[in-house]
């Protein structure tokens, strides 16, 4: 059964005339079924929504919505990441795991909150530096939600004409806002910089206003995943946008060691090795260099196989990513 809040608004808007806020409804109720998996009633609404909109005004407040030509074109700007990581595969520390607890707890108790004229928060900014697990947070955490996870795509979304860059979003944010998704902004600062910047062109402080306005309009059921290996660039607007933000640290010697006890277990491998003096070993790593060592060992120990010598890879592997880290420091 359809939310009843969402029918009158949408029997209320009808009479009113108001076309705008008509199809937003709409594009709620097509996201409330896809949640609830009746996918034929909602793949119907959005049939019926779209030749309604063939026939609607060129220009609903500003938009072009009567193309019919936006999901294909989305489909170019957006890649669907296939979520392989959990929570259980992330060493968080323990107030960003808290953080994160409640604000799972209100996207899954949204009506609760709701019958006392709230939404639950569905924005979150990650800062950190690369490696420190940022994409696999937005993965773990669709995994959470049980949403598809969204990766925007700036190769193709960023044009070189004017408003070009603004209509894409636009389009974008049409095909997210009838989803109930994780949508991640990966290096967010490409497209969120700071419009004081003396070196940026009139059109990207367009971009970051247009950027802004649409996600203050996407609703609560859409989580939005700004991610940042450069905080500094980001404009002041972009960090009260966001309800959530979200620091992931270097790893420190106690969180890699927790890392090595979580790998082990989940391959079922022993790295023969004090894991305690192997963390030590490994500082100065992020937590991508860790996995491309820990999963490295492990290609070899099963090529190996009866034979190998863990321990020895484990050596050797060590001394290559001592090496690697000397020659990116030159």
């Amino acid at each position: 059964m359809a939310r009843a809040d969402l029918i009158l608004e949408l029997i209320k808007n009808s009479f009113a005339g108001n076309k705008y806020q008509f199809k937003k409804i709409v594009e709620a109720l097509i996201a409330e079924e896809r949640s609830k998996q009746h996918l034929l009633l909602a793949d119907k609404l959005q049939s019926e929504l779209d030749t309604m909109l063939r026939f609607a005004d060129k220009d609903l407040q500003g938009r072009n919505v009567a193309d019919t030509t936006i999901a294909p074109v989305v489909n170019n700007f957006l890649q669907e990441i296939v979520v392989k990581k959990s929570f259980d595969d992330i060493i968080l520390p323990d107030k960003v795991k808290k953080m994160v607890g409640l604000f799972i707890e209100e996207q899954h108790r949204a009506d609760l909150l709701r019958s006392y004229a709230l939404e639950p928060r569905h924005k979150i900014m990650l800062v950190g530096e690369p490696g420190t697990g940022k994409t696999t947070f937005a993965e773990a955490l669709a995994e959470r939600l049980m949403v598809p996870l969204y990766m925007v795509r700036y190769d193709t979304l960023i044009g070189s004409y004017l408003g070009e860059t603004a209509m894409r979003l636009r389009q974008l944010f049409d095909f997210v806002s009838t989803r109930k998704c994780v949508l991640f902004f990966d290096e967010f600062d490409t497209i969120g910089k700071e419009r004081g910047d003396f070196h940026e062109l009139g059109e990207i402080k367009r971009v970051v206003s247009s950027l802004l306005l649409m996600t203050d309009a996407l609703p609560s059921y859409t989580i939005v995943i700004g991610a940042s290996n450069h905080p500094e660039l980001l404009d002041r607007a972009v960090w009260r946008r966001f309800q959530l933000r979200v620091e992931l640290p270097m790893p420190d010697k106690n969180s890699i060691q927790c890392w090595l006890e979580m790998f082990q277990k989940k391959y079922s491998v022993d790295f023969q090795y004090n894991l305690s003096k192997l963390a030590a070993e490994l500082i100065g790593n992020n937590f991508g260099d860790i996995e491309t060592f820990a999963l490295t060992i492990m290609r070899r120990h099963v090529l190996s196989l009866p034979d190998g010598n863990v321990k020895n890879y484990v050596k050797e592997e060590l001394e290559n990513l001592k090496l690697n880290m000397i020659q990116s420091e030159q």
